[in-house]
């Protein structure tokens, strides 16, 4: 239980980074961060392995580049359904995803 809501604090504070790097991703506050975050850790627990198994070929060609698309389609979705969490598009969804994945991949060597 510890480690899901560390990941998800995590997974959070990624979100909150994004979106004080980028110009295009904006929240009204903490509530939607956090919705996010959760929403996206679902996502990510449940659709991200189904969709990277249907574009396997693309990212075995792309030398794995193509799942920071994955990522990108995962972020602006979760935009689409949480109010207060706004991302301007799927280059911007893209970059996003960067920061947090980047974010994400430092902290759990240094805490996990």
């Amino acid at each position: 239980m510890s480690t899901i809501i560390l990941r998800l604090s995590v997974l959070s504070a990624g979100i909150f980074l994004a979106e004080s790097l980028i110009p295009g991703i904006h929240t009204t506050g903490y509530g939607p961060i956090i919705e996010a975050a959760i929403l996206l850790g679902v996502l990510n627990l449940i659709i991200k392995p189904v969709l990277f198994i249907l574009t396997l070929p693309i990212n075995i060609l792309s030398l794995g580049l193509f799942t920071f698309f994955i990522n990108g389609f995962l972020l602006w979705f979760v935009s689409v359904f949480i109010s207060g969490f706004e991302v301007a598009g799927f280059g911007v969804a893209i970059l996003g995803a960067l920061v947090i994945s980047i974010f994400s991949i430092i902290v759990n060597r240094l805490i996990l």
